[in-house]
């Protein structure tokens, strides 16, 4: 089975967010795919098959399969644009969260962007907890619920100097949880955020994309406006240039190949 591995929402290798990027002739079982995903220990393995109607694609981190998610489409599109349809600038992909497109694009530099259409997940505002503030190690000012907990926080410094409890955050509401804060004058980002995601065995994920599904419609109502720039503030770092409305959230980033290979999972 062919596997790529790609890091996504940057333009080098160890920065970003690896994903894994699996290419199986037809589908492995879904202990197989979980294995694998388990073996390859990063925050999500992606499994495409070409189906009469067009490419499928499923996600797996370490703990299970999962609805959504940014960076390992982000990657999925840069496999399939690079070395399956080299001459195709746009790919489409059935996936649990109905279809999603992806678009080449370059920028004004020359520089090579994924622009990915997703779905904007809708937020309940929900009370800030002890269990909150004992799990984060800050108090938050809000927090919000989605398919993920999204909490937000004073300021950047306080997203940043985070230490969060694991085995607490994992009793909170929400697959994910999400901090965010507004970017500091002069930074360049509307927002600054992190992504923990305990339940499915990730500490903390690189760049999340389907996490700012949640946190950029917030910021775009709270700023009263469609396009802003995310930086996350995780160890290796990425950025987000986003579009939102109609309820959905256009994300677009770049990537970068690290490796390519065979993987021999019934050797």
């Amino acid at each position: 089975m062919q596997q790529y591995v790609v890091d996504a929402f940057t333009d080098r290798v160890f920065r970003g967010n690896p994903a894994a990027v699996c290419l199986p002739p037809s589908w492995p079982s879904d202990e197989l795919m979980a294995d694998i995903a388990m073996e390859n220990r990063l925050s999500e393995t992606a499994f495409i098959v070409r189906e009469p109607e067009g490419y499928h694609l499923r996600w797996f981190t370490p703990g299970g399969e999962i609805d959504l998610c940014g960076h390992a489409t982000l990657a999925s599109a840069y496999v399939v644009l690079h070395f399956v349809e080299p001459k195709a600038d746009e790919v489409h992909f059935h996936t649990m969260s109905g279809e999603l497109s992806v678009v080449r694009r370059r920028d004004e530099s020359g520089r090579e962007i994924f622009v990915m259409d997703f779905p904007a997940y809708d937020l309940t505002s929900v009370p800030v907890t002890d269990a909150m503030e004992q799990a984060l190690g800050a108090r938050p000012v809000e927090a919000w619920l989605g398919r993920d907990l999204l909490c937000v926080m004073d300021g950047e410094r306080t997203v940043r100097g985070l230490t969060p409890d694991m085995t607490l955050m994992a009793k909170l509401d929400g697959l994910l949880v999400n901090v965010t804060a507004a970017g500091e004058a002069g930074t360049g980002f509307d927002c600054v955020s992190r992504s923990f995601a305990p339940k499915l065995g990730i500490v903390e994920d690189p760049v999340c994309g389907s996490g700012h599904c949640h946190i950029l419609p917030y910021w775009s109502r709270r700023f009263g406006k469609s396009n802003l720039v995310a930086c996350q503030a995780s160890e290796r770092g990425g950025i987000i240039h986003a579009s939102v409305g109609d309820g959905r959230v256009s994300l677009g980033g770049e990537a970068a190949l690290f490796s390519m290979g065979e993987i021999l999972p019934n050797h």
